[in-house]
């Protein structure tokens, strides 16, 4: 192995299970989708250890779409077991959401650095104002729309979720909760929207990366594969810790706190993007 490779992993091991700790954590304690966390914190390590520009972005967001597949799968078990899965509603909206991942994947991969970092602090800018100020009371309507008009809506967050490398409930939690879906309801559909947003994303972030020469070691496409192995487990094993903390916190200034670690990430972003 050589010098290189060597620094790298030192650098990266304990980095990506802190990641994947502080995301399991979160995701425990707020039910916020890992993506959320994964993307921005890959986002500074890949630029801490000097990943070019031109991969950096596609790098996090590929690498956090991988470790949503095992992490939905899981989440999807635990809530079908809890009856809070709804497979009427998600056999529904799974068109709308395939056809947006393949138009989302496809504007990803021949988006620039700046496009798709973009993407991600607007979305992520305004996910912040909502943990901040939104109230889960708020409704637009009753019931969902018909099954033909909710199409477009599941092909938006289909799309943005792929650009932003989420699987989906971050999104489509509160959306589903203003058209009066239960939020336990809406918390378990949107696990599996997150499978089908995380499987033909990771495979087009593959694809669109495939051959880049600026990759760091470990990288197939757009996910880098030591990422995937290292931050999936610690996120499965902090969960618990997270849901058992939450007992124990205020929630709403937990969803405070978590509103302005997006909303400074966000800033960020946009400091990199226009030279700040």
């Amino acid at each position: 192995m050589n010098a290189e490779i060597s620094t790298l992993l030192l650098t990266l091991v304990p980095l990506l299970l802190a990641v994947g700790a502080f995301a399991g954590v979160l995701a425990g304690l707020l039910g916020v989708g890992g993506g959320i966390v994964v993307v921005p914190a890959l986002y500074h390590i890949f630029g801490y250890l000097d990943v070019a520009d031109a991969v950096r972005m596609h790098l996090a967001v590929g690498t956090s779409l991988a470790t949503i597949i095992p992490t939905s799968i899981r989440s999807v078990r635990a809530h079908q077991s809890r009856g809070s899965f709804d497979g009427t509603l998600f056999k529904t909206w799974m068109p709308g959401i395939v056809v947006g991942v393949l138009i989302g994947t496809w504007l990803a991969a021949l988006a620039e650095f700046s496009t798709l970092t973009l993407v991600f602090a607007v979305v992520a800018s305004c996910v912040a104002i909502y943990m901040a100020l939104g109230n889960p009371s708020w409704q637009v309507a009753s019931q969902l729309p018909s099954p033909l008009r909710c199409q477009p809506i599941a092909a938006i967050i289909g799309c943005i979720s792929a650009m932003m490398g989420i699987g989906g409930g971050t999104m489509s939690v509160p959306v589903l909760n203003l058209f009066g879906v239960p939020i336990h309801r809406s918390v378990g559909t949107s696990a599996g929207f997150g499978l089908i947003i995380a499987i033909p994303g990771t495979l087009g972030f593959i694809v669109g990366g495939w051959g880049q020469p600026a990759l760091p070691a470990f990288s197939i496409g757009y996910v880098n594969w030591l990422g995937l192995a290292l931050i999936v487990p610690a996120t499965v094993l902090a969960v618990p810790l997270g849901a058992k903390l939450a007992h124990s916190l205020s929630v709403v200034g937990l969803r405070r706190a978590f509103a302005v670690f997006l909303g400074l990430t966000a800033l960020r972003m946009f400091a990199d993007i226009f030279g700040g």
